[in-house]
């Protein structure tokens, strides 16, 4: 029996999701196709009719990902230093630090993204210059808006390092206190 095409894409999109929730919090290489699979409850046989390689899925994984933080961070009418300064202080707060799997992508995969090959590296490229580009537009400067950005995914690394959680609330609200005042500077 056939499955129809609706079918297919929602059982793509599931192991799409399933598969970026693993990788953000196990990391992408420790998790094997037939792992992968399982967590959406197929045989690791079915994969190749979704994706070409485990390769493919991980650039799938980039592409969807780094597109819902662009969403999610700034893309679009209506930004303002204001709208930033809210999304800054959810990014950097203990919610994300603690749940990996339905965070940001950079700080769990950005390790991974920089050894992945040319293309993957080109396609984060990409997104990650267009959140730079959109909110340089609202804060008017090229160099402020990588250097926000920059902290922010360093300052939740940083702050998922730490075992104490009174130390990791410090890196994020000390790191947040000082964005907040440089984006609140005209």
């Amino acid at each position: 029996m056939r499955y129809s095409v609706s079918h297919k894409q929602q059982t793509r999109d599931k192991l799409l999701q399933s598969s970026a929730a693993l990788a953000k919090k196990e990391g992408f290489a420790s998790v094997g196709v037939d792992g992968l699979m399982k967590a959406i409850g197929l045989s690791g046989g079915a994969f190749y009719s979704h994706f070409s390689s485990k390769d493919a899925l991980f650039s799938s994984i980039v592409e969807h990902e780094l597109s819902q933080s662009l969403e999610r961070l700034g893309e679009g009418e209506g930004q303002s230093r204001e709208r930033l300064d809210r999304c800054l202080k959810i990014y950097l707060s203990m919610a994300h630090v603690e749940q990996v799997q339905e965070g940001c992508a950079l700080p769990s995969m950005g390790a991974e993204i920089a050894r992945a090959d040319i293309a993957v590296r080109q396609q984060a490229q990409e997104w990650i210059c267009r959140l730079q580009a959109n909110w340089a537009r609202t804060l008017e400067s090229d160099s402020l808006a990588w250097a926000i950005l920059s902290q922010c995914v360093g300052a939740l690394v940083v702050a998922r390092m730490m075992v104490d959680p009174n130390l990791q609330a410090q890196v994020l609200s000390s790191s947040y206190k000082e964005l907040s005042q440089r984006i609140a500077q005209p």
